[in-house]
């Protein structure tokens, strides 16, 4: 079977979801991840490894979805000390502090919050294009558009064409989780369903809007679960070409109702590996794949780059949704570009949409 993978990807034929299966479940670890290896430096030739200086804040973390897998919310009526919701003018002060840091992208993602009106959205982004000029404002994921249509009566569309008037370019993949019916429905009914996930995207795409699809996995969702996560996603891009990277990373079960209910058990790096290196190779059509030193360890994150990965992520200098659930893990700049070299490859850093701005080549050692 790996043999019959091997000639369909040489002779440039694309693979099926029985293959996609194989990958995900059967395959030798070794023999997809040096298979997706040799992909990766035929898409991009060289020994480069990108990343991006961001940072991801939280506007609020009041939320009416209560999904099982999140520590981060707290009721949309919760009056609890730890309930907020911040000013637009409070953010700024938080997008300062980022571009102080040399931020060039800010991730930004919070609850689904039904107190705030679509104008909050859009004078976020016109307020970070103004006074920011420099930084690319890389928020709202797929829920929150949902959110904003939800409030406001204007379609998919008509959002992301308002958020594109006020300056926005690019979207967080967020949301995603993992793009079946059954699963979102058992891990979080109140939630957009899968299908509205796509349609979300999809209008995003339409009005130009660019940027990456995520998955997450580990919460107990089948092979088969996430083979249709990966048709979704390819079916989706071949339609609209939106997408530039595929970023999967694990369930952290930690202080979640879900987590409790799996007995607090986090899927393993060799699973990990193995979706990315299945990604590399299912996604012909998406350019760059994510390697997670954030969500799986800096270590595997290293090992990451030799199964497919080309970019090594962000360095994600505040996060909170993770940390609420117990992960806690942090980098800085100086220390990406060494884990990136440690892995045997020559850092760069982009920008939100994947395009190089530096490179840093190794200084030659002293005579």
């Amino acid at each position: 079977m790996m043999d019959h993978i091997v000639q369909k990807i040489d002779a440039g034929d694309r693979l099926t979801p029985a293959d996609a299966r194989y990958l995900l479940s059967d395959a030798p670890l070794l023999e997809v991840g040096a298979l997706a290896d040799e992909v990766r430096h035929r898409r991009h030739p060289g020994d480069v490894v990108t990343y991006v200086v961001d940072t991801n804040l939280n506007y609020t973390n009041l939320c009416d979805a209560y999904c099982s897998f999140c520590a981060f919310y707290r009721p949309h009526t919760s009056k609890a000390d730890d309930a907020y919701t911040h000013t637009v003018d409070q953010m700024m002060t938080q997008v300062a502090a980022a571009a102080a840091m040399g931020c060039t992208t800010v991730l930004m993602q919070g609850g689904l919050n039904p107190e705030l009106p679509l104008e909050y959205y859009l004078d976020m982004v016109r307020s970070t294009r103004e006074r920011f000029p420099g930084m690319t404002p890389h928020y709202w994921s797929a829920p929150e558009i949902y959110e904003m249509s939800k409030v406001s009566g204007l379609d998919y569309r008509g959002v992301c064409q308002a958020l594109w008037d006020a300056g926005q370019r690019t979207l967080p993949g967020g949301g995603a989780e993992i793009l079946t019916n059954e699963d979102r429905h058992r891990i979080s009914p109140l939630k957009m369903n899968a299908d509205e996930w796509i349609a979300v995207l999809r209008a995003a795409q339409q009005v130009g809007l660019r940027g990456t699809a995520t998955m997450m996995y580990g919460h107990g969702e089948t092979v088969d679960g996430r083979v249709e996560h990966f048709q979704r996603v390819r079916d989706l891009q071949d339609e609209t070409g939106g997408f530039y990277a595929f970023v999967p990373w694990s369930f952290a079960p930690g202080g979640t109702p879900l987590g409790r209910k799996l007995g607090g058990l986090r899927a393993q790096a060799n699973d990990y590996l193995r979706i990315l290196a299945a990604a590399r190779l299912y996604f012909d059509n998406i350019d760059h794949i994510d390697a997670s030193w954030f969500s799986e360890g800096k270590k595997t994150g290293q090992v990451a780059l030799h199964f497919g990965a080309d970019d090594f992520g962000g360095t994600l200098f505040d996060e909170n949704v993770m940390q609420e659930a117990g992960h806690y893990v942090r980098t800085s700049v100086e220390e990406m570009r060494t884990m990136i070299r440690e892995a045997g490859f020559t850092p760069a850093q982009r920008d939100t949409h994947y395009q190089i701005l530096q490179t840093f080549h190794a200084h030659p050692l002293p005579a």
